[in-house]
């Protein structure tokens, strides 16, 4: 999904936010004790569903094609350690459901540590901010 464009826009409502990408439409907000209404997921939790999602999708992926009797995938997430001057750490447990082996197992932990969003947070990332008109 290169070529994947959000527009976020924030308008009356203080720091609800509404995004969207093709036909698609969610919020994001911040909790109450920071102002916000907290009508939608904050931007952090929005950054680990996208982990999340891609996870648990690579991983179904690579399993329907390898034909392997993955059940189901749960993936939890949390940002463990966000200090200045320290690299954020966010962890990743991961659980498989169904009859697999040790190696399969391996492997999909593999596959998941390749999945796009996970090498898109630990690559090199430049944003290029600018004002539009």
């Amino acid at each position: 999904m290169a070529n994947s464009t959000v527009v976020a826009h924030l308008g009356a409502i203080r720091y609800r936010v509404t995004l969207s990408t093709g036909a698609h439409e969610w919020l994001s907000d911040v909790p109450a004790r920071l102002g916000g209404g907290d009508s939608g997921p904050d931007p952090h939790d929005l950054l680990l569903s996208a982990l999340g999602s891609c996870t648990a999708i690579t991983v179904a992926m690579y399993a329907q094609r390898k034909e392997l009797p993955l059940d189901g995938i749960d993936v939890r997430l949390a940002i463990t350690d966000e200090q200045p001057g320290s690299p954020t750490k966010i962890a990743r447990d991961i659980t498989l459901s169904g009859n697999l082996t040790a190696e399969q197992r391996n492997r999909l932990l593999e596959i998941a540590n390749a999945c796009p969003i996970h090498r898109l947070l630990t690559g090199d990332v430049e944003i290029d901010s600018r004002l539009s008109a």
